[in-house]
């Protein structure tokens, strides 16, 4: 069991839920991609069947075992031709932020629902506790894990979704000198997650953001549930 958890960035008693939870996020991050680029008159990824909330359409397997082992993976990219859209470059940026903005939408309706459960004494009234606790680690996975993903797809740096709006957004003399610069990336997001020091200071900070956004959800939450009263 030591060396399981040895291997895993995640605890063991949580890997079932987190492991779900990634099913889920990537899931909803990629189906967001691909509804709007299909939206703004892109058939692509529907042809490749990718607007759809199936997870095996969109989970890879790589990608999702890196995840759960070094707190860095991905899902299948969503093939987008922005040579499709009416406004490419307007158009690619809704497309590029759907990912993340879907991700910090499901993460505060999961936060919205448990400040529920917690208000009207759903949870805590459980006679199953080991059953509340599953729904608690859940709920706590997902949360989490999508306003971790939210922030570090914004990141300007390609493949993530946050370059990919920053090229959108830069006068045609910037992008092609973005675009000199992509073939360095896979480098520096090797240098971001192998070197401790330098992960100290890109990565792990992202987690403490997710935090504090997940505390102001929550006291949002707690908010509007009681405006339900008791």
């Amino acid at each position: 069991m030591d060396f399981l958890q040895s291997i895993f960035r995640v605890n063991l008693n949580v890997l079932p839920f987190y492991l779900l939870a990634v099913i889920i996020s990537f899931t909803v991050h990629e189906f967001a991609h691909a509804y709007y680029a299909n939206k703004f008159g892109d058939p692509t990824a529907k042809l490749l069947g990718r607007v759809t909330l199936n997870p095996a359409v969109h989970i890879d397997l790589l990608g999702t075992l890196l995840l759960l082992i070094g707190g860095f993976g991905w899902a299948k990219p969503v093939p987008v031709n922005r040579d499709n859209f009416s406004r490419p470059r307007l158009m690619g940026i809704i497309v590029s932020a759907a990912g993340p903005l879907s991700n910090l939408l499901l993460a505060f309706v999961t936060t919205l629902i448990y400040a529920m459960l917690l208000h009207f004494q759903v949870l805590p009234g459980m006679e199953n506790q080991r059953v509340a606790q599953a729904i608690y680690l859940f709920i706590n996975a997902l949360i989490n894990l999508n306003l971790f993903l939210f922030i570090f797809n914004l990141i300007p740096l390609p493949p993530l979704d946050g370059y990919r709006i920053v090229e959108d957004v830069a006068p045609t003399r910037v992008r092609r000198k973005l675009q000199q610069f992509e073939q360095w990336s896979i480098f520096i997001f090797l240098l971001i997650l192998v070197i401790p020091p330098v992960r100290a200071i890109t990565i792990e900070p992202l987690y403490t953001l997710a935090q504090m956004i997940y505390i102001q959800f929550l006291q949002f939450s707690f908010y509007i549930t009681g405006l339900f009263g008791a």
